[in-house]
């Protein structure tokens, strides 16, 4: 991945994920995907676990992390 793969020419950001919002810690435009590793625009993200501080691409990768991880107990 270079810069040109995204708007703005930004690299990974770092978050910290609260409840219902983030908090970004260090600038960049995308995240990673904790199930695929797929980078998500910050724009669009929609999905993360606050106890496990790590971003979903979407609901199935949400629900996977969340089956893998005993279903939240």
């Amino acid at each position: 991945m270079n810069r040109m793969d995204f708007p703005g020419g930004g690299g990974e950001a770092q978050i910290r994920y609260l409840d219902g919002d983030y908090k970004v810690v260090r600038s960049g435009s995308f995240v990673r995907c904790a199930i695929t590793n797929r980078p998500i625009l910050l724009q669009d993200l929609k999905y993360w676990s606050v106890e496990r501080q790590e971003a979903y691409v979407d609901a199935e990768a949400a629900l996977e992390a969340y089956q893998r991880h005993g279903g939240g107990r």
